[in-house]
């Protein structure tokens, strides 16, 4: 069954990063998955003409969704669809595999063929590219160090190095053209968890004056693209 999990954005410092690590190292373990203890991430945004999942975040949208291509520490042999959905301060994501030619023809601008057969995430973009005028807008990357606990499902991961680019062409690539988003010397710390953050997780990251956030990585990488394009 679909479930919903709890998510939490905080703006912090390298500083304040080290000071949380040291002790999430003592309760929690880096996730597996992540190597030297993490990992990259490079996903390409689609939004319809209209930039409306970019203003549904400003306005406060009760339910919106995110579509996304993403893959890991630049191997592009795998790549994922991927939905998420935000409820205040709930999330659900869904992914499905993308062979290789569907990945490239989605990066290119145009949509999957043999719909009938593929799966309902694939159907559902497939249904805003026609019916909405989803296209890739922006690609986003960053490296991200993360930390699990398996009781409740807790993730706890730091983002750094978040930077965007509309080198749209180069996503399954390696040298696209990336700008940094973020003010120097910071980084987002996201909390996830199922039902309840246990106390133990909680006084780790407890260490006062945090910045929690209400903005997605999309939107800190879109704006300025949006900005600069009202100027024309």
């Amino acid at each position: 069954m679909e479930k919903f999990r709890h998510e939490f954005k905080y703006l912090i410092s390298y500083e304040q990063m080290r000071l949380i690590t040291d002790r999430l190292k003592r309760v929690m373990k880096l996730d597996p998955h992540a190597k030297d203890g993490r990992y990259l991430i490079s996903s390409l945004y689609y939004d319809d003409p209209y930039d409306s999942c970019f203003y549904e975040v400003a306005a406060g949208v009760d339910l919106r969704k995110k579509y996304r291509l993403r893959y890991y520490d630049h191997d592009a042999s795998t790549v994922f669809l991927e939905c998420k959905a935000k409820r205040n301060n709930m999330m659900l994501k869904k992914n499905s595999y993308l062979e290789h030619y569907d990945a490239l023809r989605l990066v290119n601008g145009g949509y999957l063929r043999d719909i009938a057969d593929q799966d309902d995430l694939n159907k559902e973009l497939t249904y805003k590219i026609m019916a909405r005028g989803f296209k890739p807008k922006v690609i986003v990357e960053y490296e991200r160090v993360p930390y699990i606990y398996e009781a409740g499902n807790i993730r706890i991961t730091f983002d750094m190095n978040i930077a965007s680019s509309t080198d749209l062409k180069n996503f399954l690539g390696q040298y696209a053209y990336k700008r940094s988003v973020l003010p120097c010397g910071t980084l987002i710390m996201e909390v996830k968890y199922d039902e309840f953050l246990p106390s133990l997780i909680y006084d780790c990251i407890d260490i006062g004056g945090l910045e929690q956030l209400s903005i997605s990585k999309y939107t800190l990488c879109r704006k300025y693209m949006i900005q600069a394009e009202d100027l024309l």
